[in-house]
């Protein structure tokens, strides 16, 4: 097919010289001229191999032209809704009216809704008591027929007034065509051999080559320059905001299950099962597989206690608790799921329990539980030696930090993703308060240069109080939500083991969002995915906060 299209048009150049439409043209195989885009798009990939060689050249010439829509389309071959809803109407004084049920179900909701109104405006149709009847003894569906000559010459008489409301109204579509103009090259013959690109054994030996045509080399043609690698502004500020963490003593905690149960993601912290966060339109579940091992005996019999019938104080949530719910697996929608499982291993000594992996990271990362010195600046300090100094109840303090993907059934905007990364911090102690989570706050955004905050109170089903972050974004004008924090409740530090006295405070952040801000980006969509500039992610400077 290729082939002979290209013998096509190098035998209607040498017949008539040039071809001033391509368009004319008639494909081998067709009987009609090559009018569509498809056919230009085949006859374009000929012309393109032909140009290579120098045989031709040729020129593009755009066109708009307009296509149906599946409504259009259905327009064009029944009517419009409002000619459909005034045939279904007796006229004015020769029939009972029709009620606005009766005329759904002869001309269907969509054609009820969209026609009634046009109809009305048309002057074709008026109520009579509570039902519709026909004015209008005849009609011109003037729609119907814009819809048969778009889908015959792909345009208006009318003009581009016409198409332009039809366009708003969905019943057309604007489609770009092209068509050429193909003259004679240097290199112009009727005979479409295939050019020779190297020299072989066989031409060498058999003197083939001393007549062969070969393709021309560009000897003057650069190389592709080579780059550099360059750190996606992502990671810079991902790398930064580590830094701060790690500079106020907090030690990284293990991430790497983006798959989590709805115990660990959900059930842990407290959360109902009744909660909206876990519907699909929310979360997004697994279907292969689609349950998870079973959490700890001991832990998942006082997690569904405390849910169902309450206890450490509270009343639960009195809901029947479902173990199907539990165990289903799911992408974590928050790096707290992490959190939760890596208190539970830390709660380990106080309940008694020999679990050596969390004795080991409590006794690595907090050296007895004398970490929680004050922090850079005065601010943010917890009690150091908070600790019983006679009885010791295994309990050591914790400071943890995570920087992690989590993923949510979103719809993308200009400030939301289904695939973000969230930024955690979580202090665990004895004797501290709301005082230190601002405190703490309010050091760990001055070092992100993000000094222009407020905070909201909010609910979280795992911590109270709660409040919610919010930064001015300069470019967008406007305060954004970057981020949550609060206590953490007593129904869920408890059935972990903690003593009552231990307190644990968390916040949390978008990575994207900064970033933003950091960089001036409007729609986080030009910082992840398809549309990203890699000039942009080479050029972007270094995170400076």
């Amino acid at each position: 097919m290729a082939e002979a299209l290209q013998q096509l048009i190098l035998d209607t150049l040498d017949t008539h010289g040039t071809i001033r439409d391509t368009r004319t043209l008639v494909i081998p195989g067709q009987k009609e001229a090559a009018a569509s885009q498809d056919a230009q798009v085949s006859i374009l990939g000929a012309l393109n191999s032909l140009a290579s060689r120098d045989m031709i050249t040729y020129t593009t010439h755009e066109t708009l032209s307009h296509v149906l829509t599946p409504e259009g389309a259905q327009i064009a071959l029944e009517g419009s809704h409002e000619a459909r809803v005034w045939a279904a109407l007796p006229s004015k004084g020769e029939g009972e009216p029709v009620s606005p049920a009766e005329l759904k179900q002869k001309v269907g909701d969509e054609a009820a809704k969209v026609g009634q109104g046009r109809a009305f405006k048309n002057g074709w149709i008026a109520k009579e008591g509570s039902g519709l009847v026909k004015l209008a003894l005849s009609i011109q569906d003037k729609t119907q027929l814009d819809m048969r000559e778009v889908d015959s010459t792909g345009t208006l008489k009318d003009g581009e007034k016409a198409l332009a409301e039809l366009r708003k109204r969905k019943l057309i579509i604007q489609r770009k065509g092209q068509w050429f103009a193909v003259q004679k090259g240097p290199s112009f013959s009727t005979s479409i051999a295939k050019l020779e690109t190297d020299l072989t054994v066989e031409s060498l030996t058999s003197g083939a080559w001393k007549t062969a045509t070969f393709k021309k080399y560009n000897f003057e043609a650069d190389g592709i320059p080579t780059n550099g690698g360059a750190l996606h502004p992502l990671l810079k500020v991902r790398e930064e905001i580590r830094n701060i963490f790690l500079e106020m003593g907090f030690t990284e905690m293990p991430t790497s299950s983006f798959v989590e149960s709805g115990f660990w993601c959900f059930d842990s912290l407290f959360v109902p099962q009744q909660h909206p966060a876990r519907e699909v339109q929310d979360t997004f579940y697994l279907s292969d597989p689609s349950v998870s091992l079973p959490p700890p005996k001991s832990y998942y019999e006082r997690v569904s206690k405390v849910h169902e019938h309450g206890g450490f104080g509270s009343t639960g949530y009195r809901a029947p608790w479902s173990d199907a719910e539990s165990r289903k697996l799911l992408l974590r929608t928050h790096t707290t799921a992490s959190s939760s499982a890596m208190l539970y291993k830390l709660a380990a000594r106080c309940r008694g329990e020999a679990d050596t992996d969390a004795v080991d990271h409590a006794d690595l990362a907090h050296e007895h539980g004398k970490v929680l010195a004050q922090t850079s600046g005065g601010a943010g300090s917890v009690p150091s030696g908070s600790v019983a100094t006679g009885q010791d109840d295994g309990f050591r303090p914790a400071k943890l930090f995570s920087i992690d993907r989590v993923f949510r059934n979103e719809t993308m905007d200009a400030t939301h993703l289904a695939e973000f990364h969230q930024v955690e911090g979580v202090v665990a102690d004895k004797g501290i308060t709301l005082g230190d989570l601002l405190g703490f706050m309010k050091v760990f955004f001055e070092k992100l240069g993000l000094e222009n905050l407020r905070f909201k109170p909010a609910y979280n089903p795992y911590t109270e109080p709660s409040m919610e972050i919010f930064a001015f974004h300069p470019q967008l004008k406007k305060w954004v939500e970057i981020g949550n924090s609060g206590m953490f409740r007593p129904e869920m530090l408890e059935p972990m083991g903690f003593p009552k006295d231990v307190r644990v405070l968390g916040w949390g952040l978008g990575l994207e969002r900064p970033t933003m801000i950091r960089y001036g980006i409007t729609n986080i969509r030009t910082l992840v995915g398809h549309k990203v500039s890699i000039e942009g992610v080479e050029k972007s400077p270094a995170v400076m906060f």
